[in-house]
């Protein structure tokens, strides 16, 4: 099965071509990872998957679905990441999960289940009443990840996941990706750090909005 297929993927930004004619397959099950210096065209990729920004012209599909005119459909599939997290800070750990889970579609205990699970697995228990804006860099992260995995996706899109954190904190988190692969998830993460890409099953190296 495809988790993703792009064709003819293209970005432009005014004169600005960011992403160029990009084509893109990633199979199902896979820990696939785009590789490149920053301003390659990762992210802008990555946003046009999950239905973020509109591209100039080409085709998504995340599981069969397109990505312009099924965008329910892939929201249920897919589970994002972002570099800049977009948390409440404002508001605990498990608020935050319980929030997302609703925004969802999960039920008030449904939500609540799966907060509890994903606080477990990810080491968040002891933080489950602090507020996000009081947490730590990694444990910030952790959270970003529980909250894309709030309703069980199948397929995770991660943006420089590690970026900023020390090396045993990232190696805690490859720990984490790499359970999450062997548990059934597609995973496809941007990353410019080589003993990182080195994890992946596949690797697509970027370059100038382009796949070399």
């Amino acid at each position: 099965m495809i988790a993703i297929e792009a064709r003819g993927l293209t970005k432009k930004f005014g004169n600005f071509t960011a992403v160029d004619n990009l084509n893109l397959t990633v199979e199902a099950g896979l820990a696939f990872g785009l590789l490149g210096p920053n301003g390659a065209g990762k992210t802008t990729t990555i946003r046009m998957i999950t239905g973020l920004i509109k591209p100039t012209a080409g085709t998504v599909k995340v599981y069969g679905h397109d990505v312009s005119s099924e965008r329910s459909k892939v929201i249920e599939k897919i589970g994002y990441m972002p570099q800049k997290f977009g948390l409440y800070e404002d508001l605990t750990v498990e608020e935050n999960m319980a929030l997302f889970g609703r925004l969802y579609g999960l039920s008030k205990s449904d939500s609540l289940q799966r907060s509890r699970e994903l606080m477990e697995f990810l080491d968040l228990k002891e933080f489950r009443n602090r507020l996000a804006g009081k947490l730590s860099g990694g444990t910030k992260q952790r959270l970003a990840l529980a909250v894309a995995l709030i309703h069980d996706p199948l397929l995770l899109i991660l943006d420089e996941p590690t970026a900023g954190v020390d090396p045993p904190i990232r190696r805690q988190f490859w720990e984490i990706f790499r359970d999450l692969n062997r548990k059934g998830k597609t995973i496809l993460l941007t990353t410019h750090y080589m003993d990182e890409a080195e994890n992946c099953d596949k690797l697509a190296l970027m370059s100038s909005g382009r796949i070399i």
